[in-house]
């Protein structure tokens, strides 16, 4: 039944769904099949632990064993994240994110792995912080007589497929990641890919619409911010180009 259930973007219908096939395959000593179930909840959520009330001693056992081994994995993948949002200057959001790796780099669990990430995440997100803070007010100015003026249409900066005269990129590097044989059997058919190409044919935004896996997930973001193209002409001029990528697993 838990096999037949496609929990989509809710975090909490995920993580619990394969909280309760990871209980499961214990029970039925099914333990790499339980290892990957346990592996997609700690990717969801790196710092859930099952208490003494929720789980046996022997299912905490394979909780903590599983954390202590993706714990490096995902911080390092979760640190990539966050930097690419402090590069395109979104803050708040990599104040939250670093704020997040923090907390996690600092779980018993780690034992005090990465502590050069740890500096570096502290230092983003101080950097973060001082930048996401509002602006002083401006002094208010002496009010002036309105000047009726018609509508102006903004500029257009992101193109795409759909606008006419527009050459779209060319593919220079755009390697997908291998999906894990241990997570084959949970990994979707398809997924879809969002991705803003900027005027030097770099990835400079992610949007994963549809997920494979979990664990996947983190690994296909962080193998495109290493893509390059060749960036879109519109006119001449390199322009920001809106491409989406639909990812298709073999499961034969």
């Amino acid at each position: 039944m838990l096999n037949g259930l496609r929990p989509e973007d809710t975090v909490l219908d995920r993580k619990s769904v394969e909280q309760y096939r990871s209980l499961c395959l214990l029970a039925l000593g099914r333990g790499s099949e339980a290892e990957a179930a346990i592996a997609a909840v700690v990717t969801v959520d790196p710092l859930f632990q099952p208490t003494e009330s929720d789980a046996s001693p022997r299912v905490r056992a394979a909780f903590t064993d599983v954390r202590q081994r993706l714990l490096p994995e995902i911080a390092t993948s979760r640190y990539a994240t966050a930097k690419a949002a402090y590069d395109r200057k979104e803050f708040a959001s990599a104040e939250q994110q670093f704020r997040a790796l923090v907390k996690l780099l600092d779980d018993p669990q780690m034992a005090g792995r990465l502590g050069d990430m740890r500096t570096l995440a502290s230092g983003f997100l101080d950097l973060s912080s001082a930048a996401a803070a509002p602006p002083p007010e401006p002094k208010p100015e002496p009010e002036t007589a309105p000047v009726p003026a018609g509508p102006v249409a903004p500029p257009k900066e992101i193109f795409s497929f759909e606008d006419p005269g527009v050459t779209p990129p060319v593919i220079i590097r755009q390697e997908l990641p291998r999906v894990q044989p241990s997570v084959m059997a949970q990994a979707r058919d398809h997924g879809m890919l969002e991705i803003i190409i900027d005027q030097q044919g770099r990835v400079s935004s992610l949007n994963l619409r549809r997920s494979i896996h979990p664990m996947y997930d983190g690994l296909l973001l962080s193998a495109a911010q290493e893509w390059r193209y060749k960036p879109a002409m519109l006119n001449g001029q390199p322009v920001k180009f809106l491409k989406v990528i639909q990812i298709t697993v073999d499961k034969k």
